[in-house]
């Protein structure tokens, strides 16, 4: 399931990044985000457990710095572009066997958005020569990704 539309999808890399992308790499972008949400929620419910919770409450997700200031950029750029809505629908919590705080899961798609500005920047990083990432270029930062959440 897409999680926003193509035109909406495309305009949010021009915004975060510069770049230029393309219904082609909508589905992996939607992977990413649904694994990397599904690895902070991992987390999170560890956290959780270990301080004998039966909730995931914000203060267990492993919110970086780095991943904060992602946030406060995709709220700023958000305003212009309106993806809250197409994001709520990728922010669905991934069943862990433990429910999320009501918090919690308001924050999912702003997570969602601060990943997506990470990604951008990250794949204009190692972009840095083109307009337009190839799959290598994705898989390189997936791959950074894997290594930090």
């Amino acid at each position: 399931m897409p999680a926003m539309g193509v035109p909406k999808f495309e305009r949010f890399f021009r915004a975060a990044a510069g770049l230029d992308v393309s219904k082609n790499d909508l589905k992996r972008y939607n992977d990413f985000v649904d694994a990397k949400l599904y690895d902070l929620f991992l987390i999170g419910t560890a956290d959780a457990k270990a301080n004998n919770r039966d909730v995931i409450e914000p203060q267990d997700l492993p919110v970086t710095k780095g991943l904060q200031e992602s946030v406060h950029a995709f709220q700023k750029l958000e305003e212009g572009i309106e993806l809250r809505p197409l994001l709520d629908q990728l922010a669905a919590r991934p069943a862990l066997g433990m429910d999320a705080a009501e918090e919690t899961q308001q924050r999912l798609p702003d997570l969602a958005g601060g990943l997506s500005v990470a990604l951008a920047r990250a794949l204009k990083t190692i972009a840095r020569d083109t307009r337009r990432p190839s799959t290598d270029q994705w898989d390189e930062a997936f791959e950074l990704f894997d290594l930090l959440i």
